[in-house]
């Protein structure tokens, strides 16, 4: 009876020990864990870094990291300006790309257009001038864009091939008007804000050497005399045949680029 008591209690005795141990190891991980500056996503993290630093290598391997784009293109108005306007194309294009990776770049530039509006009639900003006759408007935009390249790794060949893109750009306009049938008005300068959006395609030559683009884009301009009412017309004035009430619209624009890429 003594020994079976004492057999007993030497089990109990090696159990509480070994549970102790257990619970110990426990606490010392959670503790491990808890502490400042633990990480309990480790293992998670490790797989993200590798699988970026293979996406980096791949980048530097494969990929494009700027390039140098000269086109030109047709650049043309809505509303009462596309009315007023007739455009005297091409619009011209250089810009430089930087590619932050596969998808996404950043794109600065500059484009040019010219457009003439036609006003045979006396109107009310000039009403002592006469008939104003042909109006010369020179658009010149700085910009900086935003391009991201859709992913086409599970569509077919032909839209893999295009490397379709979506673009958005802030720009400024700086916009002279020169009344060249007329001398005896001053030119009209001014500048104004806008953003355009839209998409593109780009089409290899030469694979990470020379790309051709297309590109159009929808743009939103607010014009320094885009609520101007000196070329309404003069109500009663038989030398007054017709005019604009202002010169509100939008602007489409549809740019070719040959890309030179390093």
């Amino acid at each position: 009876m003594l020994i079976r008591n004492f057999v007993l209690l030497l089990a109990l005795c090696f159990a509480l020990s070994a549970w102790g141990q257990s619970t110990d190891q426990v606490m010392q991980e959670i503790d491990d864990d808890t502490v400042m500056g633990a990480d309990i996503f480790s293992d998670f993290n490790e797989d993200l870094e590798s699988a970026q630093v293979l996406e980096d290598e791949r980048f530097y391997r494969y990929g494009r990291f700027f390039s140098v784009n000269l086109g030109g293109g047709i650049t043309t108005f809505t509303g009462n300006r596309g009315r007023a306007y007739e455009d005297n194309n091409p619009t011209f294009h250089l810009s430089v790309t930087y590619f932050l990776d596969f998808q996404k770049a950043i794109t600065l530039g500059l484009e040019y257009s010219k457009h003439t509006m036609t006003i045979d009639s006396v109107v009310n900003g000039y009403p002592d001038n006469g008939r104003i006759g042909a109006v010369v408007t020179d658009m010149m935009r700085p910009f900086v864009g935003y391009k991201y390249y859709i992913d086409t790794t599970d569509l077919g060949t032909a839209i893999t091939y295009s490397n379709p893109y979506l673009i958005g750009r802030l720009e400024y306009w700086y916009q002279t008007n020169k009344f060249i049938d007329n001398k005896t008005i001053p030119r009209n300068k001014g500048g104004g804000i806008g953003s355009g959006v839209g998409g593109g395609l780009e089409f290899p030559i030469e694979l990470k050497a020379s790309y051709v683009s297309v590109e159009a884009l929808y743009h939103v301009v607010n014009f320094f005399d885009k609520y101007t009412q000196d070329y309404r017309r003069i109500s009663g004035n038989a030398a007054s045949t017709f005019g604009y009430e202002d010169l509100t619209g939008n602007v489409i624009s549809l740019i070719a680029t040959y890309n030179f890429t390093w």
